[in-house]
C-alpha cells in the first residue's frame, strides 16, 4: 500500500522533529485558513455548513465544496454559493477521493475538513490561533451534539476528563493504541502536517481515519477543551450511532486495526508494537469489541474471541493510563458486566446506551453528571 519512497519521508519527517527548546519562538501564526467541505446527499445540511464556513471569524478564509456524485438536490444548493466558495463537482468516489480533491485545491497554512452536516463556531481558528506554533500536526476541540433539526441534545465529545498535553497523547497512543480526540470536523490540522500523508490511499473509506490515526506519529496533537464545533447526530451517520445496529461494531472494530496498521507503517513499526496487543488495551475500542461479540457473533471479526478474555482485557486496560477517570472506568466496567451477562434483548439496549447518550433513560444521564463521568463543557 505505500511506497519505499514515501515510507522513507515520513521516516524522516518523524526523525527529523524533535522537542523545541524553550529559549527558541516556536509560534507561527496561521495565514490562510482552507476549509474542505466533502458532501454526498447532505442537501438538507450542507447549505448550514457553508455558512458556518463563510462566517469564521477569521480575515482570510477560502471554502472548498466537493459535491461527490450527489443525486439529491446538493448540487443546486452547493451551487448557490458559487460566488463566494470553490467549487468541485465530480463523479462518486468516497471521501478519501473528496478529501484528496479539496486537499489539492486548498492554499491553507491551517486546514478544516468539515463534514457537510456539521456545523463549525465563529471562534474556531481564533481559538486555534492561540495555540498554533511550529511542529503541531492539529489543534483539536470538543465537539456539541446536536440533532438533525440543530437543537442542543447537551451530549459533548470527547468527554475529557483530563486534557492532554501531545506527550500524553503520545504515551497512550503508544501503550493503548487510542486517544481521545473528535471525529473530522473538531480538527484544525497544519499543512505541513497533511503534506505528509496526502494524497490518501487505504483500506477505510473514511479519511478522518488516517488524518486521526497518523497525527501524534507526525506531530504534535494540542487540544483545546472547547466545544467549537457541532457534530449533528441524525441517523444516517457514517460514525455517530442513533439506534441500535449491530453489524457497526463489527465495522468499527475492522476500521480500528486498519487504522492502527496505517499508525505502524508511518515508522515501520518502531512507534508501535508489530502485534495489535495495544488495541486490546483500549479502553474506546473495547466497547465495540464486546458489543460486537455479545449482539453479533457470527459477524464478529476476531477469532476465538470470548466476553471472558473482552472483560479480562477491560480490567487490564483500567490499569493502562489512557486519559479517562476513575469514575468513568469504573462505569464502564459495570457497563462491560451488563452488557456480558444480560440476556438478549435486553444486552442490545443497554449497548446502545454506551454509544448513543439520547438513548439513555433520564435517570441514568443524572447519575453519570453526578458522578462526574460525563462532563458538561
Amino acid at each position: 500500500m505505500w511506497s519505499a519512497a514515501r515510507h522513507l519521508r515520513l521516516r524522516c519527517a518523524v526523525m527529523d522533529r524533535s522537542d523545541p527548546d524553550p529559549a527558541v519562538d516556536t509560534s507561527q501564526p496561521i495565514g490562510l485558513v482552507s476549509v474542505v467541505i466533502p458532501n454526498f446527499n447532505y442537501a438538507r445540511f450542507v447549505a448550514q455548513a457553508i455558512e458556518s464556513a463563510l462566517s469564521l471569524d477569521w480575515p482570510h478564509v477560502e471554502v472548498i465544496v466537493v459535491d461527490d456524485g450527489s443525486t439529491d438536490d446538493s448540487r443546486q444548493v452547493i451551487d448557490r454559493y458559487r460566488e463566494r466558495v470553490t467549487i468541485i463537482h465530480q463523479a462518486n468516489g468516497g471521501q478519501i477521493a473528496a478529501c484528496n480533491a479539496g486537499f489539492a485545491r486548498a492554499r491553507g497554512d491551517a486546514v478544516v475538513f468539515l463534514d457537510s452536516d456539521d456545523v463549525l463556531h465563529p471562534a474556531l481558528i481564533r481559538e486555534a490561533a492561540a495555540v498554533w506554533r511550529r511542529g503541531l500536526s492539529k489543534v483539536q476541540f470538543q465537539m456539541r451534539v446536536i440533532d438533525a433539526d440543530g437543537r442542543p441534545t447537551g451530549a459533548f465529545l470527547p468527554q475529557f476528563h483530563v486534557v492532554p498535553t501531545s506527550e500524553d497523547v503520545k504515551r497512550w497512543v503508544m501503550t493503548a493504541a487510542s486517544y481521545p480526540t473528535p471525529p473530522g470536523s473538531g480538527n484544525v490540522y497544519s499543512r505541513s502536517y497533511l503534506e505528509k500523508i496526502f494524497p490518501l490511499v487505504g483500506e477505510d473509506r473514511a479519511a478522518d481515519s488516517y488524518c486521526l490515526a497518523a497525527a501524534p506519529h507526525l506531530g504534535d496533537v494540542v487540544t483545546v477543551a472547547k466545544p467549537l464545533v457541532d457534530y449533528r447526530v441524525h441517523g444516517s451517520n457514517d460514525g455517530a450511532m442513533a439506534k441500535l445496529d449491530a453489524r457497526r461494531f463489527a465495522v468499527e472494530l475492522k476500521r480500528a486495526h486498519a487504522r492502527y496498521r496505517y499508525a505502524g507503517s508511518l515508522r515501520e513499526g518502531a512507534f508501535l508494537p508489530k502485534s495489535s496487543a495495544a488495541l486490546d488495551r483500549s479502553l474506546a475500542l473495547l466497547p465495540y469489541r464486546l458489543a460486537s461479540l455479545k449482539l453479533l457473533p457470527s459477524e464478529h471479526p476476531i477469532p476465538s474471541d470470548s466476553s471472558w478474555k473482552v472483560l479480562r482485557d477491560l480490567t487490564i486496560a483500567c490499569c493502562t493510563p489512557q486519559g479517562v477517570s476513575r469514575r468513568a472506568r469504573a462505569a464502564l466496567c459495570m457497563w462491560s458486566l451488563s452488557v456480558a451477562v444480560a440476556p438478549a434483548p435486553l444486552d442490545g439496549q443497554i449497548a446502545l446506551w454506551r454509544f448513543s447518550s439520547s438513548s439513555r433513560p433520564e435517570l441514568l444521564k443524572r447519575a453519570l453528571r453526578a458522578l462526574d463521568v460525563v462532563k458538561a463543557a
